[in-house]
This record gives C-alpha cells, structure tokens and sequence, in this order.
C-alpha cells in the first residue's frame, strides 16, 4: 500500500517549475529518502506535500491523510531565538491539531509530553527559553513536537544539519522507530551514506525523477553522475535557487 502518491506533480513559483511531472509512490510504512544535486526541487517537493505550496499541474493523493496527519518539520525551522517560549510551549505546539491553538492541554496530553520530552533526552529542561538551550537542544525538541502531534506522516527537511553526532545518534534512532509504529517518513539529505544505511527507498530528483525505488538501485554512480549533469542546465536559475536554496548538492558515491 503507497502513503503518498505522486500523480504528474508540478510544483514551482512563479509558474516556474522547481519540480515536474512525477509519477511514482513512496511505500507506507517505510523510511523514504529524497536526494539531489543543489536546487534540485527537493525542499520545494516538501513543501508540496505538507500542504505549503500548491500543485502547478497534477495532484498528490495522501490516502486519506489530511494536515492534521502531516508533521513537516523544514530546515529552516522558523523559531526565533529572541521569542519569549519555553521549550515545553514549543513542543505544545504539537497539539494543536487535537486541541487548538487555545485548546485546553490535559492530563493525558501532559504525558505525552512527558514521554517526548524523555524519547528526546531533555527531561528537566521543559522550562528553558528557546535562548537558553543549543542548536541541538532545539532540534531535540522540535522532534519532541513531531512525538506529540503523533502524526501518519512526516517530513523531515535536513534534520541532522549542523548537529553534533551524538544529537544525531539519538535522533537518527528515533527516526528508526517510526516505520514500526505505521508511520511514513519522508527525509531530505545530501548524506548519502546515511541514506544508504537508513532508508529502503530512495528518490533521486533533478527537478524531474533521475531515479526512483529501494535505495541500492537508485543511487549509483550512473544515476549520480546523470542527476548533476541535469543540474548543470539550471543551477543558475534565480527563481528557484531563491526559493529551494536550503537544497544541498548530492555528492557521487
């Protein structure tokens, strides 16, 4: 059974496309890899998916999914760390699909926090500002959000960017979890020697699909070599570098 299928998908700004005529489905249940040269549409497909930016030609079909069963969680994560909230009002937020923005928070939502907070490693430190911790403290606690909003699907842009390997080696453990409990995981990432060890299928993309399927097919030298002469064509092209710029460029094994 496919979680997500992709139907002669266009996505692109300005009526430009950044991505364009996929086909293709990533399996249920499984941990999904999109990879490519710099600017390639991958953060831009993403967004496509959570519902951030709108198809230019075809459709996405989520299998009944709807946003509430999404969590996205972009490279660029948007917290300010000038904004007066505490770690455990950011992970809150991951409630909002059930409760509201202004929804009352529960006992039962209380330990699911809880138990996000220690899956994560930062049991003690609910009550630190989002000034007060690290880069890797905050990432920690943004995939304590993705715990709480207990979600089908979830995107993951760039997750281990910037991390120390420890932070890493935790996250990278709990990412491992999420197939065995029904959920599909759909990650960005220019580390394709991650990505080999990780995911069971991989999306090779250069604004259209180089490659498509279990992770040893899809990325090899040929497919690699063929994805960066593609990229050579547009990598200069402003409107969608603006706009996909957190993309990283894919390095042949």
């Amino acid at each position: 059974m496919s979680a997500i299928s992709l139907h002669n998908l266009t996505l692109g700004y300005e009526r430009r496309p950044a991505v364009h005529h996929l086909d293709g489905a990533f399996s249920s249940g499984g941990l999904n890899a999109v990879v490519g040269p710099n600017g390639s549409g991958k953060s831009t497909l993403l967004k496509g998916l959570a519902g951030a930016l709108s198809p230019l030609t075809g459709h996405i079909d989520l299998d009944g999914a709807d946003a509430r069963d999404i969590a996205y969680l972009p490279q660029d994560n948007g917290v300010s760390r000038t904004f007066p909230v505490t770690l455990e009002g950011l992970v809150s937020l991951g409630l909002w699909s059930r409760r509201g923005l202004f929804g009352k928070i529960t006992a039962e939502d209380r330990a699911r926090m809880a138990g996000a907070f220690a899956a994560v490693g930062l049991t003690g430190l609910e009550g630190r500002g989002v000034d007060q911790v690290s880069g890797g403290q905050l990432q920690r606690a943004l995939f304590a959000r993705v715990l709480v909003q207990d979600a089908r699907v979830i995107l993951l842009d760039e997750p281990f960017a910037a991390l120390d390997a420890r932070t890493t080696g935790d996250l990278i453990g709990l990412i491992r979890r999420w197939p065995g409990e029904g959920r599909t995981v759909l990650m960005v990432s220019h580390d394709l020697e991650l990505v080999r060890e990780l995911c069971s299928q991989t999306l090779l993309l250069a604004r259209e699909a180089v490659a498509w399927g279990p992770t040893a097919e899809a990325l090899t030298t040929e497919t690699l070599l063929k994805a960066r002469r593609l990229s050579e064509a547009w990598a200069d092209d402003p409107v969608i570098c603006r706009h996909d710029d957190h993309d990283h460029a894919a390095s042949a094994a």
